[in-house]
C-alpha cells in the first residue's frame, strides 16, 4: 500500500512539474502576463504594474529594427514567456505604426543590403498584413527564434507570447510566423505556443484573420480589448468590392447592368459608381500616404531597406478570439474621460482594473 501511495505522489509531482499549457482564456494567466509585458514601462507612479511573484526576467534584447525590443521571462513553474515591447516615445516607433500600407502575408522583405527576411504568415494569396509591424516582427524574429531553440534544447516545449499595444500587433504576426515555420518543418511541431495580445490594433485583412483563426480559435490565442480604448480600432479600414471572396455578386455586376433597360441601367450605373469609387480612391490614397511617403522615413532609419510591393487593399479587421472588457460607471469614476489624456484607457493599469471585473 505504501508503495502504491508513493507512486501516486510521484506521478502527481511529475504531472504538475511538467504541466503543459491549457487552451482557453484564463483571467489570472492574462493578468500575470500583462504585468510581465508592462515591465518595459519606466512609469514610477502608483499606476505601474509590478512583476508577478516568482516570475524571472532571463533576457532583454538589444533595440532592433524600428526601436523594437523583447524580453524573455519565465513563469514560477518555468514556462518561457516571449514579451514584446509596444510603441515607445521615439518618432521612428510611431512611424512603424503609421507605415500602414498592406503587404502580402507571404513573401520577402529586404531589411538591409545584407538582410532578407522570408516569411509565410497565411495560406491564402489574398491575405495581407501591416507593413510596419511586419518589419518590427522581422527585426526581432531571429533573436527570438534563437532563444526558443535554446529553451527547447533544455526541455521547454510550451511558450507564452505576449505584447501590449504595438507589441500585441507584433505578437499576432510572430504567432503566424511560427505556425508557418512549423508547417514547413522548420520548427519542431511539438512546441506549443499560447498568445495573449493585449490592446492590440488590427494586424491584417480578413483573409489573414481567417487563416490565423483556423489554428488558434480553440483557445490558443486572444486579444484583450478595452471598449473605451481607441487603439484596437486602428488602423483605418477601407473595404472595396475587390476585397470580397472570389465568388460574389459584385464580380458580375457589369454584365447584369448591361442587360438592364434604359433609363434604369443608367441610374444603376451612376449609383454603383458613386458607391464604389470613393472607397477605391481612399484605398489609393492609403497606399500613397501610409505606404510610399512613410517608407521614405523608414529607409532613413533602416539603411538599405527596400519598400516592398504593396497589396492592393486596406481592409483591416479584428482578428482572433476577442475578450471584450466593457467599462461601467465605476471604471469612468476611476479613469475619467479626458481628451488631453488620450492613452488613459490604453494603459495596462486600465486593462488590469477591467480584467479584475471579469467573473
Amino acid at each position: 500500500m505504501r508503495t502504491l501511495i508513493l507512486a501516486v505522489v510521484y506521478l502527481f509531482i511529475f504531472f504538475f512539474a511538467n504541466a503543459q499549457l491549457q487552451p482557453g482564456f484564463d483571467k489570472d494567466e492574462y493578468k500575470a502576463l500583462l504585468a510581465v509585458t508592462a515591465q518595459f514601462s519606466n512609469d514610477s507612479s502608483a499606476m505601474r504594474l509590478h512583476a508577478p511573484d516568482g516570475y524571472k526576467m532571463l533576457y532583454r534584447s538589444p533595440v532592433m529594427g524600428l526601436d523594437n525590443c523583447w524580453d524573455l521571462w519565465a513563469t514560477n513553474n518555468g514556462i518561457p514567456i516571449i514579451s514584446i515591447r509596444g510603441t515607445t516615445g521615439r518618432e521612428i516607433s510611431w512611424m512603424e505604426n503609421f507605415y500602414a500600407a498592406m503587404v502580402p502575408a507571404t513573401g520577402e522583405l529586404t531589411l538591409s543590403s545584407t538582410q532578407k527576411f522570408l516569411y509565410h504568415l497565411a495560406e491564402s494569396p489574398k491575405a495581407a498584413v501591416h507593413a510596419g509591424w511586419l518589419i518590427g516582427m522581422a527585426s526581432l524574429s531571429k533573436d527570438m527564434l534563437n532563444k526558443i531553440d535554446s529553451c527547447y534544447k533544455k526541455g521547454n516545449k510550451d511558450f507564452y507570447i505576449v505584447g501590449h499595444s504595438q507589441g500585441g500587433a507584433i505578437a499576432y504576426l510572430f504567432t503566424a510566423y511560427l505556425h508557418g515555420l512549423q508547417q514547413q518543418n522548420l520548427l519542431p511541431a511539438d512546441i506549443r505556443f499560447k498568445t495573449y495580445c493585449s490592446a492590440a490594433p488590427k494586424p491584417g485583412n480578413l483573409y489573414f484573420a481567417y487563416d490565423y483563426e483556423s489554428y488558434t480559435q480553440l483557445g490558443w490565442a486572444y486579444n484583450v480589448v478595452n471598449a473605451a480604448d481607441w487603439v484596437p480600432e486602428t488602423p483605418f479600414s477601407v473595404q472595396t468590392v475587390d476585397d470580397f471572396t472570389t465568388v460574389n455578386p459584385f464580380t458580375h455586376i457589369q454584365p447584369i447592368l448591361k442587360k438592364t433597360r434604359w433609363p434604369k441601367k443608367w441610374i444603376l450605373k451612376c449609383v454603383y459608381r458613386k458607391l464604389t469609387r470613393p472607397a477605391k480612391k481612399a484605398r489609393k490614397n492609403y497606399i500613397k500616404y501610409l505606404g510610399n511617403y512613410v517608407a521614405k522615413t523608414i529607409q532613413k532609419a533602416l539603411p538599405g531597406f527596400m519598400p516592398p510591393k504593396y497589396f492592393n487593399g486596406s481592409d483591416y479587421v479584428r482578428t482572433g478570439n476577442i475578450i471584450s472588457l466593457v467599462p461601467k460607471k465605476d471604471y469612468y469614476e476611476r479613469f475619467p474621460e479626458d481628451n488631453k489624456l488620450i492613452f488613459r484607457n490604453h494603459l495596462p493599469a486600465a486593462y488590469l482594473y477591467l480584467t479584475d471585473q471579469l467573473k
